[in-house]
């Protein structure tokens, strides 16, 4: 059985999907109604799941799966596997819960927009009346000082300055007393709008306590097997995660119900695969027939425990693990920084899984020359590299040089250019020569390291673009990167807001494929001033597209 998380699709499974398609497509000049949601669904952008298995007859079977549900009564169609638990029944416990949550909403928003609204409303006026008395009476008061202030300049008795006097002290108890009134009139409204607020508390705290208890039944109640025919429930698998409870959705992947299928059915799980089909959308970067691993943050937890008893290739855990080829090379160094040219495939800094990076390089190169008499270094990576990506990268000597770094890439004072080799002939899709590509990015939670395109909450992404040549399948481009965004040139080129093509051997936004060794993403040029010498610096190391494969 493949790493549903780190693979290429077995070809029977690429031949399953392509065989689906040609029958979803004949679904088209069908007049039923099912077939026509279906489609409907499907083409507005969603995963579907292929798994082949063998029966007890040692004859292989072909399971699908789409991901999530089809419209609000529920996600069965023939086609497609059944879901793991059908909690969409109209008249089952979780409907029936469902929807008077939902009229307690309702009941919610009619009671903020009505008592609650009045009660607000009425201290708001009552408030603006009182105040507006309380300035009238200030101006009184201005008025009336001024007229004394006049009297004394034209000169005045002493009884008229005792009286003066009697008179401010008057004005002001009354203002007093003014301002008394007013805060007694407002108390009763006070109190009702604190009543009212506090029963639109209460009616949202029982919402939210009768929607804990209904997905904790739902999670209770949604149970999935092994291949070692042992069952757990959703809230056992993911209270052992960083979670604590199941995210929105969890288990309705194709990948777990694929699984659950075929032990219900007494199947031998053998190849599995994901495919988007239909439209990108809500920011993802997904090309429709391209196949995808599996999410990590709904899926990895669930399918760590389905997959138990199986024989899993590569292991769970240690997927994308030491696929570099060959060291990094240094080519240049001096008393502040050095530069070298990264072999694709190698992490920029330390990871979780221990494998050999950059910058442990660096440290064992120059610890090696400590041991020949050379001063010890203290090395940090001024900037970092994909793992997928080849090319140069710079460490720092110490921390004066690396703040430095830091500062001019910070200020956008680094230019880079990349070479890339792109899935389609840009002529032929009509894409401009060259150009700019804006789109704000931000983390894809529950799919990391994926990154999306995130119009509200993403952080500015800018990316300049020049194509240079195409053979008819791929493009070779120039990008000049003017921030640097975790994946920024790989969803810039892969989005369908950006430029619509993947970069060739992109296992994450475009189609790993298994004719292709490699991520074709190579970082050829830095050119900067470095702060500390005043001295301009340049250095590039190009690649040409058929050395790709084994840079």
């Amino acid at each position: 059985m493949n790493n549903p998380f780190d693979y290429i699709p077995d070809k029977r499974c690429d031949e399953a999907f392509d065989n689906l398609c040609r029958r979803l497509a004949a679904l088209k000049q069908s007049g039923v109604e099912m077939d026509r949601n279906l489609l409907e669904q499907l083409e507005s952008g969603k995963m579907i799941g292929v798994l082949l298995a063998h029966n007890d007859r040692g004859e292989t079977e072909t399971l699908y799966a789409f991901s999530g549900q089809l419209g609000v009564e529920g996600f069965d169609h023939p086609m497609f596997v059944e879901p793991v638990f059908d909690y969409l029944e109209p008249d089952g416990y979780f409907k029936t819960h469902e929807r008077e949550i939902s009229l307690q909403s309702i009941i919610i928003n009619e009671y903020k927009n009505g008592p609650l609204a009045q009660t607000h409303s009425d201290y708001e006026s009552e408030k603006e009346r009182v105040s507006k008395e309380i300035e009238e009476f200030k101006e009184q008061i201005r008025v009336s000082k001024s007229g004394r202030d006049a009297r004394r300049a034209a000169g005045c008795s002493k009884e008229e300055e005792k009286a003066m006097i009697r008179q401010s002290q008057y004005e002001k108890a009354e203002l007093h007393r003014l301002k008394k009134k007013g805060e007694a009139r407002l108390a009763p409204l006070e109190e009702e709008m604190r009543k009212a607020q506090q029963q639109y508390n209460a009616l949202k705290e029982r919402r939210r306590i009768d929607s804990e208890e209904l997905q904790r039944w739902l999670f209770d109640n949604f149970k999935v097997d092994n291949a070692s025919g042992e069952s757990k429930s959703l809230n056992e698998i993911f209270a052992e995660t960083a979670f604590k409870v199941p995210p929105s959705g969890a288990g309705e992947c194709c990948a777990p119900k694929l699984l659950q299928a075929a032990y219900r059915r007494g199947l031998q799980p053998l190849a599995i695969a994901e495919y988007w089909y239909g439209k990108s959308k809500d920011g993802e970067v997904r090309i429709h027939g391209h196949h995808y691993p599996a999410c990590r943050g709904k899926c990895r937890p669930l399918l760590g425990w389905m997959l138990q008893g199986l024989d899993v290739t590569p292991p769970l855990g240690i997927e994308n693990r030491g696929s570099a080829k060959g060291n990094p090379e240094i080519i240049f160094e001096n008393e502040w920084f050095c530069v070298v040219n990264k072999p694709a495939g190698m992490l920029s800094v330390p990871g979780k899984r221990g494998e050999l990076s950059v910058q442990q390089w660096l440290i064992e190169h120059y610890n090696h020359e400590q041991s020949k008499g050379i001063g010890k270094k203290e090395i940090k990576m001024a900037h970092r590299l994909d793992q997928d990506t080849s090319g140069l990268l710079m460490a720092t000597f110490g921390e004066e040089s690396y703040k430095e770094m830091q500062r001019l890439f910070a200020t956008r004072q680094v230019n880079k250019e990349y070479k890339a080799v792109l899935e389609g002939d840009y002529r032929a899709l009509k894409k401009p020569h060259r150009g700019i590509i804006s789109l704000p990015l931000a983390p894809d939670i529950l799919d990391r390291p994926r990154q999306r395109v995130d119009l509200e909450h993403g952080k500015e992404s800018v990316t300049e673009y020049e194509f240079i040549t195409s053979d008819g399948e791929t493009s070779t481009i120039i990008f000049r990167p003017h921030t640097g965004r975790t994946h920024q040139l790989r969803v810039h080129a892969a989005s369908q807001s950006g430029l619509g093509m993947p970069i060739v051997g992109d296992r994450l936004y475009g189609n790993k494929n298994r004719d292709v060794s490699r991520l074709h993403l190579h970082a050829m040029k830095l050119k900067f001033r470095f702060p500390i010498t005043g001295e301009q610096y340049c250095f590039e190391i190009p690649v040409t597209e058929g050395k790709f494969g084994n840079n």
